[in-house]
């Protein structure tokens, strides 16, 4: 006995290829295949704008951050400057005085020096002043060592130079004279 049941893939016949129809049927099947390529080529079209317009975007927010770095740059000293004018201006005044009053000029620099050092503080500089410390080679470089009766070895008894703190991190240190022991 024969089996004459067919599959229903052997009921379809042969396969055709897209847009190759045999029959009136088919030209509905081409249109909505041509539709469906036009429609994924505006939908690739409008994905190639919007890539573009963010590469564009991508590009002027790079050139705004440069030239907004580059102007934090040049212009990152404008407060500390600022600040530092009434001294400059205070250092000017005092030259131009044409008086031999030595007091005078030494009161005028005196004031000077503690509007500097008052602009000093507010950018976070510190004075080290260790007179009477012990030496500490973190924050003092130890230039010479002196003979002094009444005071421990190692301890600082003088300063040659101040050094300075810079929130904390040191700027520069402090030249000092130590004790040294008996001999």
């Amino acid at each position: 006995m024969q089996n004459n049941e067919q599959t229903p893939d052997q009921a379809q016949g042969p396969e055709q290829a897209p847009g190759q129809g045999a029959g009136p049927g088919d030209a509905s099947g081409l249109e909505a295949l041509q539709a469906r390529i036009a429609e994924l080529e505006a939908s690739n079209a409008e994905l190639r704008d919007t890539v573009l317009r963010e590469r564009a975007e991508l590009e002027n927010q790079r050139r705004r951050l440069h030239r907004d770095l580059e102007q934090a740059r040049r212009f990152a000293n404008e407060k500390l400057l600022n600040e530092l004018l009434p001294v400059y201006d205070s250092l000017e005044r005092g030259l131009a005085i044409e008086s031999g009053d030595a007091a005078a000029v030494r009161e005028g620099l005196a004031l000077t020096l503690k509007a500097l050092l008052k602009v000093a503080e507010a950018q976070g500089l510190v004075q080290v002043d260790p007179l009477g410390q012990p030496l500490d080679p973190e924050r003092h470089h130890a230039v010479s060592m002196v003979e002094a009766p009444g005071k421990a070895p190692g301890t600082v008894v003088d300063v040659l130079q101040k050094g300075y703190l810079l929130n904390d991190r040191l700027l520069r240190p402090a030249l000092v004279a130590v004790a040294k022991d008996k001999d």
